[in-house]
């Protein structure tokens, strides 16, 4: 009989050791590197992030942060959200090399190689480490659903498509029409 080789998970420290010129994350051990973005998701990133830096920075809010940017969520779980916001209330969270704990809101744009993972293993994976809000911004059917943390699990609170007013949970007063973003 053989035995099953213990499987070793990668931690924080890890991680840290991995290139600059590549763009991973660790998710629950697990080294994963993602190609780089395609120019859909790299219009759609700069768009939306404009103005959602924009809106927080005038009203004084807190930071918003774009990839690559590390939000440690423990020693084994280091993601880089495409968009990020954490309000003032959270800002112990910022440390000069990272985020270390769970944003208020995170947006994923999905690309082909990552729309399942952020579907499926990273919503699961925000929701544990209390994420308030997610955005799930899809450039090929340009559409944007909104998910709000309720009782531990995301619940879907909208889903924008062309045309319509995306609005946000966490920032009261954000409006933004998608035309605008895709």
């Amino acid at each position: 009989m053989v035995a099953a080789q213990p499987v070793t998970k990668r931690t924080y420290a890890d991680y840290c050791r991995t290139p600059d010129d590549e763009r991973y994350e660790l998710l629950d051990g697990e080294l994963v590197m993602s190609p780089s973005p395609n120019s859909a998701h790299q219009i759609t990133v700069i768009e939306l992030g404009t103005l959602l830096h924009m809106f927080v920075k005038v009203r004084g809010l807190g930071q918003v942060f774009f990839a690559p940017y590390d939000v440690v969520l423990s020693e084994t779980d280091v993601v880089q959200p495409d968009l990020l916001f954490i309000s003032n209330a959270r800002a112990y969270i910022i440390t000069p090399a990272n985020a270390r704990g769970a944003p208020d809101l995170v947006v994923e744009i999905l690309s082909p190689s990552t729309a399942e993972r952020d579907r499926t293993f990273k919503r699961a994976l925000y929701a544990r480490y209390g994420v308030r809000e997610y955005w799930l911004v899809d450039p090929d059917t340009r559409t944007v659903t909104v998910l709000r943390l309720d009782d531990g699990a995301f619940a879907e609170v909208a889903h924008y498509g062309a045309g319509q007013t995306l609005t946000s949970p966490t920032l009261p007063g954000f409006a933004v029409n998608l035309d605008a973003i895709f």
